[in-house]
């Protein structure tokens, strides 16, 4: 397929075998419930199972003391959270927290909770958050952390990817 591809984040909100079936080893599965309050941490152990025999690694959005807590691969953190105390926490050494923004002053924040890659919205999707080709760039030259593009990356703009030197992407309709 697409071999300089390193990595792909694919969000999902349920358990859905069909989805998960098509990926590959280098997709990362981030699990990102919002439409329900309450956590059901039945359905993201069943989740952990099935992704660990798919060997395919397995994210928890917004709850790293859940993601810990489960052993799992890693913990993603929304813009919209500005949290620092999982700063106290212990956790493995190949536990990665991931986390995105949206604009300088998130990604300092982003920084300063100490993730290993930032997730910059939106190169292609024209919403609120789009930044366009230029003003990604400019934004992901002002950190030192690894940037990731998130949001409005299909199939017809895969290649440009390639032509900014960023190989690694996350979204929902791609994958679907």
């Amino acid at each position: 397929m697409h071999n300089y591809l390193k990595t792909k984040y694919y969000f999902i909100n349920k358990f859905d075998t069909n989805n998960i079936d098509k990926q590959d080893k280098q997709t990362i599965i981030i699990y990102r419930n919002y439409l329900s309050k309450v956590v059901n941490v039945n359905e993201i152990i069943k989740l952990k199972k099935y992704c660990k025999k798919r060997n395919i690694k397995f994210y928890l959005s917004n709850n790293i003391k859940l993601a810990t807590k489960l052993n799992l691969d890693g913990a993603y953190i929304p813009s919209f959270n500005n949290n620092l105390s999982h700063l106290n926490y212990s956790y493995k050494k190949k536990f990665k927290i991931i986390g995105s923004a949206h604009n300088l002053k998130e990604i300092k924040t982003k920084e300063t909770q100490k993730v290993d890659k930032i997730f910059l919205s939106s190169l292609f999707k024209k919403n609120k958050n789009y930044l366009g080709i230029n003003r990604f760039k400019l934004l992901s030259n002002l950190t030192k952390k690894k940037v990731v593009i998130l949001g409005g990356v299909s199939k017809k703009n895969l290649k440009i990817l390639r032509l900014i030197k960023i190989f690694e992407f996350a979204g929902i309709s791609y994958f679907e």
